[in-house]
């Protein structure tokens, strides 16, 4: 019996219907960084615009000097501790050099938006809009706080990925727990303190800032710790999904 042959036109149709499936696989399994860039770069400017509001809880305690109560904090407390379990995800899934990519990234984000709203700020308002001094109060940043949130955020964060990495090395790979909580005292210890040397020293009073700076400082590292059984969770997910998009991680 003599072979059936094919026509150019005949064997590119079969190689395309053949393919077809597994590209229409390809795309429904694309990676997760994308949306794990983000949701961090997304938090991370929310965060930064509550920030803009000091919440206190408690009456007033004073032991040895130091001020216990009222709680002094800012409505970035909310959302950016999230900032820190999703760069953990950053570093643990995708490595050093990806999550630094994403940390200067946000960092660029952050500057252009605080000079953005410092020139909208600056603008004349049109006559029939009388929320100037609102939005000026609200959105126009004090340089002090502007430059201590992104050199708090750049150390902090930077600090964060390259301690997860490097305890991941040190331990081959295991204790995740030890990574994920390490890298996050160093982090937020650098942040928290930067942050709030560089907007409020001489602002206020000594008791407060030490207040402030301890209290930031150990409300983002439990809420880390308590969101760690999630956090292991999520990088599970996000690495068994790159595998099976076949990403290089």
């Amino acid at each position: 019996m003599t072979p059936t042959t094919q026509t150019p036109r005949e064997a590119a149709a079969a190689a395309a219907t053949t393919a077809a499936p597994e590209s229409t696989r390809g795309r429904r399994l694309l990676g997760c960084y994308d949306l794990v860039v983000g949701l961090f770069c997304g938090l991370l400017l929310i965060s930064n615009v509550a920030a803009t509001k000091p919440i206190q809880f408690g009456g007033e305690l004073t032991l040895g000097g130091i001020q216990i109560l009222p709680i002094i904090t800012d409505g970035g407390a909310f959302l950016f501790p999230l900032t820190y379990i999703i760069g953990d995800v950053l570093a643990e899934v995708y490595g050093l050099r990806r999550a630094r990519r994403t940390i200067i990234l946000g960092f660029f984000l952050a500057a252009l938006m605080s000079l953005c709203f410092l020139v909208v700020g600056a603008a004349p308002p049109a006559a029939s809009w009388p929320n100037q001094e609102a939005w000026t109060t609200v959105l126009g940043f004090v340089w002090r706080i502007t430059l201590a949130s992104l050199l708090g955020y750049l150390a902090g964060q930077l600090l964060n990925a390259w301690v997860l990495v490097r305890i991941k090395r040190l331990t081959n790979g295991k204790a995740l727990w030890a990574r994920l909580i390490g890298s996050t005292v160093v982090g937020e210890a650098a942040d928290t303190t930067i942050f709030c040397i560089v907007a409020f020293a001489g602002v206020i009073t000594l008791p407060e800032l030490v207040n402030y700076t301890v209290v930031g400082f150990v409300y983002k590292v439990l809420i880390e710790v308590c969101f760690l059984p999630i956090t292991y969770l999520v990088i599970k997910a996000v690495r068994r999904r790159e595998q099976l998009a076949g990403t290089q991680l």
